[in-house]
């Protein structure tokens, strides 16, 4: 017997998703993007909750605090490789792509010596000995990145997605399992650092194992480093701002918390910031070469397209924060002990910020892909002084709750100027920033009302 035939509406849909459409290959780049992301954070969770019992919260601290060297580094750096190659007429040149892997190599080796030379530093402005000896090792995964293969953006450029989440999620298993073998053995925070450096070199084995793509040699063409360097010079200043924005909030909050209460934020914000961590993923892998390909200027055709793909991804977003927020209590208090009964507090307030912040997480690529990276600069310099202002007069008036409140009155205060952007590149949607405003305001308030005795609880906390 042969199967019923597919519905016709669900035929026309598994037609255009299996198209090699624009749309097509971004929805099975977000597919691919969502499915990476979610068995790798599943995988984190189950990793984190391990480690939970073998290890103590101090442990999570000094970890967060080498994360958010590292991270620093790293985005201090950067001169926009990614994204040249994804925006570039250029992106598929081989000697393009041989002079971007030079460059990556040159400013891992950099970053791997400036981990050294930070590292005395941090030690005596946090008071915490021990980051003299774990930032230099960690050190090694930005080393070893920087051998990382140009195929990973290239798979990006053209929206091809598979292989790099399952290189990605081989990663991430192989560093998990090791943090819990060597947590099991050791009971030391030594487990998570070089857990991380088996996750970097597994990322790298894999990613020349598994993609396809021109194999890179070390190359320099004058007129691929002045390109990259051009367009990657605004891009460098954006990233030195986005640390802020990414990391300001534990940079801060290191000098009025103990190293517990940091380690038990930690794992509150991540639990919290899951659902936007998975949107920024997929917005980062597909909305330039959407906005590349499909300006919304150019045609009322593209902007209807580009509403119907903002309206799913904000959509989704919003209700995983939603979720987040109404369950982040319960959620800690069934998976972790007492020692971090505040996180669930944390979760709530977290994701209640970032309901704001998801309001305009599709805009920005849009000046990326036009080549607009001075503007985007411009953005990131006004977002960094709106946190950093914001989260320092939480903390300094409020403790740990002032600083969340002071993170969501940041992303308010940044989003007219998203929207001012957006509207320079034709990508401005005012249908959509009014539903999700009202939806997210309609959320939130809910959200605020089921967690207010957790939220009281943490408001002396700092």
């Amino acid at each position: 017997m042969t199967a019923p035939p597919a519905p016709a509406g669900l035929a026309g849909l598994l037609r255009r998703l299996g198209g090699g459409g624009l749309l097509a290959r971004a929805a099975r780049g977000a597919g691919w993007t969502a499915l990476g992301f979610g068995g790798g954070q599943a995988l984190r969770l189950a990793s984190n909750l391990v480690l939970a019992r073998l290890l103590f919260p101090e442990a999570f601290g000094l970890m967060a605090l080498v994360s958010v060297f590292l991270t620093g580094l790293a985005m201090f750096s950067d001169v926009g490789i990614g994204p040249s190659i994804m925006q570039s007429r250029r992106g598929e040149d081989p000697a393009f792509l041989d002079t971007a892997w030079t460059m990556q190599i040159m400013r891992g080796a950099l970053l791997w010596l400036a981990s050294w030379a930070a590292a005395g530093p941090a030690a005596r402005f946090y008071d915490a000995p021990m980051l003299a000896q774990l930032l230099p090792a960690a050190g090694l995964t930005l080393l070893i990145a920087g051998f990382n293969p140009t195929r990973i953006e290239l798979a990006q450029r053209r929206l091809t997605l598979g292989r790099v989440m399952a290189a990605d999620l081989g990663a991430q298993l192989a560093g998990a399992a090791a943090m819990i073998a060597l947590a099991l053995a050791t009971r030391s925070v030594w487990a998570l650092v070089l857990g991380a450096l088996v996750a970097a070199a597994a990322k790298l084995a894999l990613s020349h194992l598994m993609l396809p793509g021109p194999r890179n040699r070390l190359r320099w063409e004058s007129a691929a480093a002045r390109e990259l360097i051009g367009f990657g010079k605004w891009i460098f200043l954006s990233s030195a701002l986005g640390f802020v924005v990414a990391q300001g909030d534990r940079a801060i909050l290191g000098r009025f918390l103990t190293l517990d209460m940091l380690g038990i934020y930690n794992i509150g914000y991540f639990l919290a910031s899951a659902p936007m961590m998975l949107a920024g993923a997929v917005v980062s892998r597909i909305m330039i070469p959407v906005y590349r390909d499909s300006p919304p200027a150019a045609d009322p055709r593209n902007f209807a397209r580009l509403r119907r793909l903002r309206f799913a991804l904000s959509g989704a977003a919003m209700a995983l924060i939603a979720l987040m927020a109404f369950a982040g209590p319960a959620l800690v208090d069934l998976l972790y002990d007492a020692r971090y009964h505040a996180a669930g507090a944390i979760v709530t307030a977290a994701a209640l910020a970032q309901m704001v912040q998801a309001l305009g997480m599709t805009y920005d690529q849009s000046a990326l892909a036009a080549g607009d990276s001075r503007s985007y600069f411009w953005l990131f310099a006004a977002r960094a002084t709106f946190q950093t202002a914001f989260i320092l007069l939480g903390a300094t008036h409020g403790g740990l709750l002032g600083a969340l409140i002071g993170q969501g009155l940041a992303f308010a205060a940044s989003h007219p100027l998203i929207a001012l952007l957006a509207r320079k590149h034709g990508a401005w949607d005012p249908l959509h920033d009014a539903v999700f405003a009202l939806g997210g305001m309609a959320l939130g308030a809910g959200a605020l009302w089921h967690a207010r005795e957790a939220l009281g609880a943490l408001s002396g906390v700092g």
